[in-house]
């Protein structure tokens, strides 16, 4: 009877996240987990009334994070705003690429996690920006 415990504490172990570089995302790709840090916060949209308590408001940033390979644009929502503060380093768990008029924004849903962390020792490149490269949706005929 012990195997069977054992083998349900394996496929119950959590797999440890494969921290990717901003310079490796890529359209279309979700389930990154990165660290960044936080370079700057523009609040682009910013809907309901703060007077009233049971209407919810709608709020979303565009901020510029980036490591030591690049910066790309991730989109804030609602209480994601107010942890992306410019100089903040923060842990991406579960982001996603969504394109933006044919370029990569990241953004962290409500399967994902943002979390503040200490601050990292890198540098961030900045003159990589994935944000700034357009896409094109091709279609591929397959003969």
């Amino acid at each position: 009877m012990a195997t069977t415990g054992q083998q349900q504490n394996k496929s119950a172990e959590k797999r440890k996240p494969v921290f990717v570089k901003v310079d490796h995302l890529k359209p279309g790709t979700n389930g990154h987990t990165l660290i960044a840090k936080v370079l700057s916060s523009n609040t682009v949209l910013q809907k309901g009334r703060a007077a009233s308590q049971n209407l919810r408001q709608t709020r979303i940033a565009e901020c510029l994070i980036g490591d030591e390979t690049g910066t790309i644009l991730f989109t804030a929502r609602n209480d994601q705003v107010e942890l992306m503060k410019p100089g903040t380093t923060i842990i991406l768990r579960n982001a996603k690429i969504d394109m933006f008029k044919g370029s990569m924004r990241l953004a962290v849903d409500k399967w994902g996690r943002i979390e503040v962390t200490d601050p990292a020792n890198f540098v961030v490149k900045e003159d990589n920006n994935l944000s700034l490269v357009e896409y094109e949706l091709v279609n591929v005929v397959e003969e």
